[in-house]
């Protein structure tokens, strides 16, 4: 059956938006059918006898006549936004759709900020590498006396892994001391150069934990470089990024919450029990390598430098606060070389 939709602009007196009144054939259809199934008066003058019955068929068409129009008259509403104010522009559907069901766009926001904070801030991040002359225990063959811990004239080999960032454009960068504890060369990784660039140990802390290194550039240009920022004013619940290279897997991203502040805890090793206090506790995933990498806030601030996790539990991880840093950096800074 074809059909038109037939409109009619009308205009109001009272300064409304004009309104578009649809009328539909569905209309006159339905009146039509039904009035097929009223009495018919008799010729007598009364009125004549009812059908004994209305067929299934009947009743079908009626009910689809029906739907039919119910749907005309919601499609009519929905064109004209009877209901809801002014009509939508082209192209708005999805963010009015959007609106009118409650819904925002913050999490779409928020994911495009994320991927924003990650590439500006992943190239001021740089993978560092210790590598150190081996130490062999040696027995004397023939027994007594003449054993002991003797340092082989060889070339230095990997010891061990992890994470910095620059903190200046003139290629300081902090990491952990434990990251950089007793290497012979340090190598760091820094992103757009094809070798790795070899870092000077300007200074570092044991009982805090940090370290500077200092690197040239090979071509004079400025590196990047991550800012420091107030964690006071980072609260529990605020979301937090770390970036590093956990197991050797470059420049990855993990996202968590702020758990708590002022945490301590007691990490054994070979000089015995260290205690850390004032350390920040996040969920975000923190593994090896990622030591002496960046937390990050949602401006993409360096709140605090992950340095530790729980290997017994999921998702607990610590960092040092940006105020102990800043507050250690000076220090940090005077300190003379000590690895050529």
């Amino acid at each position: 059956m074809n059909e038109r939709n037939l409109t009619d602009t009308q205009a109001t007196n009272d300064g409304r938006e004009p309104m578009t009144a649809y009328q539909s054939p569905l209309l006159a259809s339905y009146e039509k059918e039904m009035a097929a199934y009223r009495p018919q008066p008799s010729p007598g003058g009364g009125q004549g006898k009812r059908r004994n019955g209305t067929s299934f068929a009947a009743y079908l068409t009626s009910f689809l006549v029906g739907a039919m129009l119910v749907g005309g008259f919601g499609y009519a509403a929905d064109r004209g936004n009877l209901f809801g104010g002014q009509a939508p522009a082209a192209g708005d559907s999805g963010s009015a759709a959007e609106s009118a069901a409650g819904i925002t766009a913050a999490s779409v926001k928020a994911k495009g900020d994320l991927a924003t904070i990650f590439e500006t801030s992943s190239p001021a991040v740089v993978k560092i590498e210790n590598y150190a002359v081996p130490t062999y225990s040696m027995r004397s063959p023939f027994g007594g006396r003449g054993g002991g811990r003797q340092r082989q004239a060889s070339e230095p080999v990997l010891a061990g892994s992890g994470t910095g960032f620059f903190f200046s454009t003139d290629g300081y960068i902090l990491t952990n001391e434990h990251v950089i504890a007793d290497a012979d060369e340090l190598k760091v990784t820094v992103e757009g150069y094809d070798e790795p660039l070899t870092a000077k140990l300007v200074g570092s802390n044991d009982e805090l934990d940090l370290a500077v290194l200092k690197v040239e550039s090979p071509d004079g240009q400025a590196f990047p470089a991550l800012e420091l920022g107030n964690v006071d004013q980072t609260s529990i619940g605020d979301w937090v990024i770390a970036i590093g290279n956990p197991y050797g897997l470059d420049h990855t991203m993990t996202l968590g919450v702020l758990s708590a502040k002022g945490r301590e805890i007691t990490i054994a090793d070979e000089q015995g029990d260290h205690t850390y206090r004032n350390l920040l506790q996040t969920d975000a995933s923190i593994n090896s390598g990622n030591s002496g990498g960046p937390l990050l806030n949602e401006r993409g601030e360096v709140v605090g430098m992950n340095t530790a996790v729980n290997s017994e539990a999921q998702g607990i991880g610590f960092a040092i606060p940006s105020s102990t840093i800043k507050e250690a950096l000076n220090d940090l800074m005077n300190v003379k070389p000590v690895v050529s």
